[in-house]
């Protein structure tokens, strides 16, 4: 009986490129549904950009563009990434839709309507130099366990510790750089509690692998707490229904985007959209998510899904991360590698074998050694599958007229080859690639022992023997179509070109059932080339130089810095202008600030009256060159604690960040402490 299923991934977040260490994911559901259609099972894979929250509204006001032009253009980026690893999504869409509006609206009136959300007043975490609210991940300072600098609000990744915003020491915005102030905001709660028994009913149902439901299950025996799923303006997602400043929480409407990318795919295509979401729906739905956010799908989103009416995913299949050279992936060693850097030097099928090869279906993380890629992509794929047509078509080509005998030699050996047939679909369906990969290479070797063993180039010199050489060949073609079967799902490229030689038609799952005899070859064409270690150093070298650029992109002046592509802020009169005191400064000492990569502290004299200023000037002036001069400064700015200490004024300085910053020098003849007009 036909199945009908829906997967997803996660949905990669509209505020950068694709990177390797994403494409695990996409990879390991790629290679899934494709296992499933050559089944012949009716599959949809759809997924979407996360479009939504502060990050994303920063950004672009940082490019001096519009949001909507930010995520479009990550959306098209993202494709193209995708599109270059043989990623075949049915439907790619946006949370930033009217589809995922109209969802999340729903899902939330629904929650409201029966009594599942609360209002109460919170205390937040408030920048007042950029007037907004800030997320934990905006706000860095000192854990409050162990110390350890530059932690982000909500977790320290030192020791691990989990806080609150307000516990953090030394606290300061990533936004500007001040000190965070509470300020109180009314917020509206999903009371998760209320699905407790619900909850702890669906972890046991086995949707779950056993390693997440254990970590859940410590969540839901602490007591479930509300969550949090409005967000004050200024926020880039959609508005609460009936408030007036409120948004829906990027997690809330982000998960909605799995429904309302299928929702856009049924509108387009015909196809039913109850059919898999419906309470009542006899269709598969699996959701492949990495282990860092399954607490998002399995506590959240089921709630989510049930307070709505719609059914629960069938499956939620957790993966590991992937490390690179045995070490979590790192910009400072260049091993944070980009998608597309990749696809400039090396091939993506190679990349899609050798994950392939490491995944199970446990949460364990996966190392992708350089080294040890180049080594297996070699052998395994060139040295064994390719190796085995290449060296049969010659023969078949030359001497027979590229037509295969009408009998195999050997039908026990071939056997063995179409027997393996259900154990390997066993270990797709359970997404024990690594098992299947075994498998098959294991087959491999018995297909190159047989051509070793039969030795195809002395018999074809001997007209005695000459004959069997089209025998030999057939059986190796036909074990090498059946080892092309069992890996077209992570080579569909590598695949489709071995069609085309087969001249047989598309391959499906039994087409290893059933041998190829007495069948004309299209001519062979390379199928696949050595990777060699000069591609890969280009690659790490290439990722180097486009780290640092991202590098010195992300040290750009940020929100409360005035960018050549900010708008003109709002009209003032003289008499708002006169208020602020600017005066002739001398810069008496210059130094850098340890941990800041854009501060200079500067000791300044105004006329007999010392201040100490931190200004973010450094990287375009060495302190030492400043040390002497004259600068102007605004003398009246109400001092600003930061994390490095306290900053009593501003230095005026223009430009557009980076070397492209100057300082304002004041002409000969000014003196410490005079006006500047």
């Amino acid at each position: 009986m036909t199945r009908k299923i829906l997967v997803t991934s996660a949905l990669p977040y509209a505020n950068g490129p694709i990177h390797i260490g994403h494409m695990v994911e996409y990879i390991q559901t790629d290679i899934w549904a494709r296992f499933q259609r050559q089944r012949g099972n009716s599959c949809y894979y759809v997924c979407a950009d996360d479009a939504h929250g502060t990050p994303i509204m920063l950004r672009a006001q940082q490019q001096g563009i519009e949001p909507q032009a930010l995520i479009d253009e990550m959306n098209q980026e993202h494709q193209a990434d995708f599109a270059g690893f043989n990623i075949h999504f049915d439907n790619y869409h946006s949370t930033h839709s009217e589809e995922n509006r109209v969802l999340a609206e729903g899902i939330y009136l629904a929650a409201r309507d029966k009594g599942h959300i609360d209002t109460r007043t919170i205390k937040q975490a408030y920048d007042p130099e950029a007037e907004m609210f800030l997320p934990d991940r905006f706000i860095k300072g000192d854990c409050p366990k162990c110390g350890s600098s530059d932690q982000y609000g909500d977790n320290c990744e030192v020791c691990g510790a989990t806080y609150s915003t307000t516990d953090l020491k030394n606290a300061y915005s990533v936004v500007t750089g001040a000190a965070p102030i509470e300020k109180d905001s009314e917020h509206y709660f999903f009371k998760l509690g209320d699905f407790t028994e619900f909850l702890a009913k669906w972890l046991d149902s086995g949707s779950v692998q056993k390693e997440v439901v254990n970590k859940m299950n410590e969540w839901v025996s602490d007591g479930l707490t509300d969550w949090d799923i409005s967000r004050d303006a200024p926020y880039w997602g959609f508005k609460i229904p009936d408030t007036d400043n409120k948004y829906f929480y990027v997690w809330l409407d982000a998960p909605v985007g799995y429904l309302a990318s299928f929702k856009n795919l049924c509108d387009r295509t015909g196809e039913s959209f109850d059919d898999y979401w419906a309470k009542d729906s006899t269709a598969e739905v699996y959701h492949f998510i990495g282990k860092d956010i399954a607490y998002f799908h399995t506590l959240f989103w089921p709630a989510q899904l049930e307070v709505a009416g719609y059914r629960l995913p069938t499956g939620v299949h957790c993966h590991g991360f992937l490390k690179v050279n045995g070490e979590k992936m790192s910009k400072s060693r260049g091993t944070f590698i980009q998608a597309r850097v990749f696809l400039n030097h090396l091939p993506a099928e190679q990349l899609r074998y050798y994950f392939a090869s490491k995944l199970s279906n446990t949460i364990e993380d996966i190392d992708l050694n350089l080294e040890d890629f180049m080594r297996r992509a070699n052998s395994d794929l060139v040295g064994k599958v390719v190796n085995i047509a290449s060296r049969c078509a010659g023969f078949v080509h030359k001497n027979f007229d590229g037509k295969l005998s009408a009998e195999l030699p050997d039908p026990a050996l071939y056997a063995q080859f179409a027997s393996a047939s259900e154990e390997i679909a066993e270990a797709y369906e359970s997404r024990q690639y690594s098992r299947a990969m075994r498998q098959v290479m294991a087959l491999a070797d018995l297909a190159n022992q047989y051509i070793d063993e039969n030795k195809p180039w002395v018999l074809i010199k001997d007209p005695e023997t000459k004959d069997q050489v089209q025998g030999v060949c057939t059986q190796g073609i036909n074990m090498f179509r059946a080892l092309l079967t069992y890996l077209k799902p992570i080579l569909p490229e590598l695949t489709e070109n071995a069609e085309v030689f087969l001249n047989a038609g598309e391959l499906n799952w039994d087409s290893v059932q059933t041998p190829l005899l007495d069948h004309p070859l299209a001519p062979f064409k390379p199928l696949m080339t050595r990777i060699e270690q000069t591609q890969i150093d280009a690659m790490l070298e290439e990722n180097k130089q486009v780290l640092l650029a991202m590098q010195e992109a992300a040290n750009k002046p940020a929100l409360s810095e005035h960018l050549v592509n900010d708008p003109i802020k709002p009209e003032i009169t003289y008499e708002d202008f006169d208020k602020i005191d600017l005066r002739i400064a001398k810069i008496e000492n210059a130094e850098a600030v340890k941990g800041a990569d854009k501060l200079l502290c500067l000791t300044l004299d105004i006329g007999g009256e010392k201040r100490q200023v931190f200004a973010g000037i450094k990287s375009a002036y060495n302190p030492e060159d400043l040390i002497g001069k004259l600068t102007v400064m605004v003398a009246n700015l109400a001092p600003r604690k930061m994390r490095f200490g306290m900053s009593e004024g501003m230095v005026l300085a223009a430009g557009s960040g980076g070397s492209d910053l100057f300082v304002l020098h004041p002409d000969q003849g000014a003196e410490p402490g005079m006006r500047a007009k």
